[in-house]
């Protein structure tokens, strides 16, 4: 684990809150209201003004999911304030690495989710997620999970 970590301006901070594309895919719907902890968690931690950290992988997978301009902006005026973190050669390897562990272990992880789970596990960050695989990764990675 890291004391801080490289962001795109090349400054430096502590973390503690990494916001996985399945939360703020729920967070951002505006068609129902978000019933998912894991959401009135993020809802309680923007409010609080922690930090929350993304990746620009996240932004994009939120980005492919929503249409339209309005909708763009509104998702790149909400990441703004959100650093985003930059995976370097040793995240990529390291992730490959996670992957096959996991895989030799029986459990299938998706070339993504294996680089978040690594950029987490590196910075000390608790993985905000309401996806299930990642409990999977979290039994033979040290991975924090958020529970509610």
């Amino acid at each position: 684990m890291g004391s801080g970590v490289r962001l795109q301006a090349g400054t430096f901070t502590r973390l503690n809150l990494f916001v996985d594309t399945s939360v703020w895919s729920l967070a951002l719907r505006r068609d129902r209201q978000p019933t998912e902890p894991a959401v009135t968690f993020l809802a309680r931690a923007l409010a609080d003004g922690d930090a929350i950290f993304t990746t620009g992988l996240v932004l994009q997978e939120i980005l492919q999911g929503f249409h339209g301009p309005k909708a763009q902006e509104s998702i790149l005026a909400r990441f703004a304030a959100h650093p985003l973190l930059v995976p370097d050669r040793h995240d990529h390897v390291r992730a490959a690495e996670l992957r096959n562990t996991c895989r030799r272990q029986g459990i299938q992880v998706g070339t993504i989710d294996a680089l978040l789970a690594q950029l987490c596990i590196r910075h000390g960050l608790t993985l905000l997620t309401a996806d299930r695989d990642f409990e999977r990764i979290a039994r033979i990675e040290p991975l924090e999970i958020w529970q509610s």
